[in-house]
């Protein structure tokens, strides 16, 4: 019967019959069937085949191929744990426990072996009672087989507990394997624990070569998506099957300079990718050999080893069974596996006569403890189940196997010194892995161990591992790091290759928090290139007690003494011609309106407010324009009386009829004042924190918008030309009657004082810039002072000879004669 597309239906059909032939007594001198009150199955790989996918339903004859010794040896240990339960006073008393073992040899003709054991007088009844006295399974040894065998056990809540290679975390999912439980680490764990081993040994670039099937897929979809927010990258990834093109493998892997290879795969698969790494001359590579194969002894014997490179694993702690080998040597010499006349199942033949007791022994010892504690655990839930007590249980009961299953999830009893217990996925939740290393001796050597669960703590003796890089840690990246201070840009679609770049002033790198990055500091802070945090900024301003503050200070509380003189001088002289000819009662206006121009210049000192900021502009803006305006009258009438009154009498009258002089100033200060208050109204100076021109200190000033203040500063700039026109125009008056003059050298030294602040404003931005600023404003108004009104009280104190009416006549006639010829 051959049925390619229906391989399952095929193996009940063909089955059905030959299971209802076969007997269901057992042979008590079998190795692998033992009779008791309630019955134990077990599925050992004793034998390996790897089959590709089947066409036809067929019986394996298991004996035939390759033998897994270390699978032997744990198939000998249940057959110890079950005669030890039978032996105990304390546990299960009056009550024995039997075994069916079965050679499951491959992953996909494990149904003959299953079907015996859920079969009930040679039929299997999906809806009918369970198999009578079968209390729970132990095993199976691959997740793949697992897989296979494990829905047929699913549907009567039959327990399964695995002890080795069945770790995918499919089986975790209560809903599709309710009675599925283990007494090794899951996958998940397993992974967890290779991410941490690659984190302390800073190894990013790794590839991750899995089988390809149940076991290893789920190992590399956990190992992908643990290590999403890392910093580990995977730089290669492929499954392995019996069609794997390995020299291609290595070939992809050296291009990519990856030094670190993850194996997450079954030991015979592990043999064949390492042999193949041993002919391809693969050299000066970090293997981590996952608990299926890392203590393979086949493979850490093999000629050619060494040359591989650094080979570590994590496996389970090789826990001494006091009683063991006695077994073994008693099972031996026994030689129940010669007996070939026995009456036996498919899968239950083994000829072990070329085996000694030692040979068994000495055999890989891994996962002796997780068999142990399976057969434990379910015998201590069977003698809850039987409510066993004072040296008796209740042999009246009926025992399903989802009562024992109940008390199997309740499990938490002291097997040496390890407290069994598992969480609600059935997972253990106790245990530890320990981390090996292949020594150049041929052996294995511990070097570190993992606890599973918290504190989750893994120590690692790196000082012990024989690295094949002369003692150093070897390295894996795809990238170097970057020097401090230096964010990295990503390269390609893996984050572990990039490029560095180096944080420019203002920005820092924080490659604790993200190493991609470069952080704008704050305002208040400042860095310099390369920085890996920002520094405070020094604030400066120029406080009262500066010495350049201090100097200007006095010499405007100067200008207003002199300008209190020069007054009172004025007022006592008023009636003088010099004083006159100055402007007469406009002089007063003008000393006035220079002393309060002055009031600005104290508020460039001390840390900058809101009022401060509108006070130092306003009064020197608003006053000193009627400064100018009384000028630019002054200038106009000297320009008049010697020039214009003669030829246009009826302007000179309506002038003097009209006031014009004060009118023009009235008109002056008006305008000044409503544009100062347009603009202020619109947006006012305030505070400002200059830190673009220093990046390691603020500057505190004023911020001022040009576009409101512009058309006050234009007026004040146009009164100033208007004028200097018009005292230009009085140069050639005579020589002695020098209003005009002094007026032209005052705006002159008015305009280069503040061309020059202009200058050092473009050229420099620094603290002392206020002090400049306070410097031209004194400039400006000393310039009237000293070059207006000193000359002539000057001539009122020192030459009162030319400040009569007389002189002045005799200027103006001799001027008069001079242009009338």
């Amino acid at each position: 019967l051959i049925i390619y597309d229906t391989p399952i239906l095929a193996f009940l059909c063909l089955l059905g019959s030959v299971l209802n032939a076969v007997p269901r007594n057992t042979v008590p001198s079998s190795e692998f069937q033992l009779d008791g009150d309630y019955l134990l199955g077990g599925l050992f790989n004793i034998h390996h085949i790897s089959s590709p996918r089947l066409h036809r339903p067929e019986a394996i004859n298991c004996t035939s191929h390759s033998l897994i010794l270390s699978s032997y040896r744990r198939f000998q240990l249940m057959r110890f744990a079950v005669e030890e339960i039978n032996n105990s006073t304390s546990l299960l008393p009056n009550v024995s426990l039997g075994y069916v073992l079965f050679d499951q040899c491959s992953d996909g003709h494990s149904f003959p072996s299953m079907f015996n054991l859920i079969s009930v007088d040679g039929l299997i009844d999906p809806w009918g009672e369970p198999p009578k006295n079968l209390i729970g399974v132990i095993g199976s040894s691959t997740s793949p087989k697992t897989v296979s065998v494990a829905p047929l056990l699913m549907m009567d809540l039959i327990p399964m507990v695995t002890f080795f290679g069945a770790s995918s975390s499919v089986f975790s999912e209560k809903k599709n394997y309710p009675s599925f439980l283990r007494t090794l680490p899951a996958n998940k764990d397993v992974v967890e624990m290779f991410i941490r081993i690659l984190k302390h040994f800073q190894w990013h670039w790794v590839a991750f070569l899995y089988g390809d099937d149940s076991y290893g897929s789920d190992a590399r979809e956990l190992f992908i998506r643990k290590i999403q927010d890392t910093d580990i990258c995977l730089a290669y990834t492929k499954g392995l099957d019996h069609q794997t093109d390995y020299p291609r493998i290595f070939r992809q892997i050296n291009t990519l300079r990856v030094h670190v290879i993850i194996v997450f795969a079954t030991e015979w698969t592990a043999e064949v990718l390492v042999g193949s790494a041993i002919q391809q001359n693969v050299t000066n590579k970090v293997w981590l050999a996952s608990d299926a194969w890392s203590l393979n002894r086949k493979l850490h014997q093999t000629k050619g080893i060494r040359n591989v490179g650094t080979v570590l694993g994590a496996a389970a702690p090789a826990v001494t069974i006091p009683g063991f080998s006695d077994f073994v040597h008693s099972a031996k010499a026994a030689a129940l596996c010669e007996n070939a006349e026995q009456e036996t199942f498919c899968n239950q033949v083994f000829n072990c006569s070329g085996l000694s007791a030692a040979d068994v022994t000495d055999a890989d010892p891994s996962f002796s403890f997780p068999v142990y504690a399976a057969v434990y655990a379910i015998a201590h839930a069977l003698h809850n189940t039987l409510q066993c007590g004072a040296g008796r249980c209740n042999d009246k009961m009926t025992v399903n196997p989802h009562m024992v299953l109940a008390e199997l999830k309740k499990s938490n009893f002291t097997l040496f010194n390890q407290t069994i217990h598992f969480d609600e996925n059935g997972d253990p939740n106790y245990g530890l892995y320990i981390i090996i290393f292949w020594n150049h001796n041929g052996d294995v050597q511990e070097v570190g161990y993992y606890e599973f669960y918290p504190p989750f703590h893994l120590v690692i003796n790196s000082t012990e591992i024989q690295w094949h890089t002369n003692g150093k840690v070897p390295t894996s990246v795809c990238s170097q790091e970057c020097p401090v201070g230096y964010k990295k840009k990503p390269e390609g679609i893996h984050r572990c290759c990039f490029t560095c770049e180096i944080c420019q002033n203002g920005t820092f790198i924080n490659i604790t928090e993200d190493p991609y990055t470069c952080v704008s500091c704050t305002d208040a802070e400042w860095s310099a290139d390369g920085s890996t945090s920002c520094s405070l900024r020094v604030v400066e301003f120029v406080p009262f007690t500066d010495a350049g503050a201090v100097v200007i200070m006095v010499a405007a509380w100067t200008l207003v003494g002199l300008n209190l003189a020069v007054s009172v001088l004025f007022a006592i002289n008023v009636n003088t011609p010099v004083v006159r000819s100055a402007g007469g009662p406009m002089c007063f206006l003008i000393l006035i309106c220079l002393t309060l121009s002055s009031l600005s210049v104290y508020f460039y000192f001390g840390q900058p407010t809101a009022i401060s900021c509108v006070l130092r502009f306003l009064p020197f803006l608003l006053f000193y324009i009627v400064c100018l305006a009384c000028f630019v009258v002054r200038s106009f009438q000297i320009v008049c009386i010697f020039k214009i009154a003669a030829k246009l009498p009826n302007l000179y009258s309506w002038w003097m009829k009209y006031h014009g002089q004060w009118l023009v100033i009235t008109v002056s200060f008006a305008i000044q004042a409503l544009l100062l208050l347009i603009g202020y109204s619109y947006d006012p100076p305030k505070p400002f924190n200059e830190t673009f021109w220093h990046r390691d200190k603020i500057v505190l000033g004023c911020d001022i918008n040009l576009k409101a203040t512009s058309t006050s500063v234009i007026f004040l700039l146009s009164l100033c030309f208007l004028c200097f026109i018009f005292s230009y125009m009085g140069k050639d008056l005579p020589k002695n009657y020098n209003e005009a003059k002094s007026i032209t050298f005052c705006l002159l030294l008015f305009i280069l004082t503040w061309i020059a602040f202009a200058t050092v404003y473009l050229l420099y931005n620094g603290t002392y810039i206020q002090t400049l600023n306070a410097l031209a404003i004194l400039c400006s108004l000393y310039s009237f002072l000293m070059w207006y009104f000193i000359p002539k009280c000057l001539i009122i104190i020192f030459q009162p000879q030319r400040n009569t009416q007389q002189y002045f006549q005799g200027l103006i006639q001799s001027y008069t004669k001079t242009i009338s010829h």
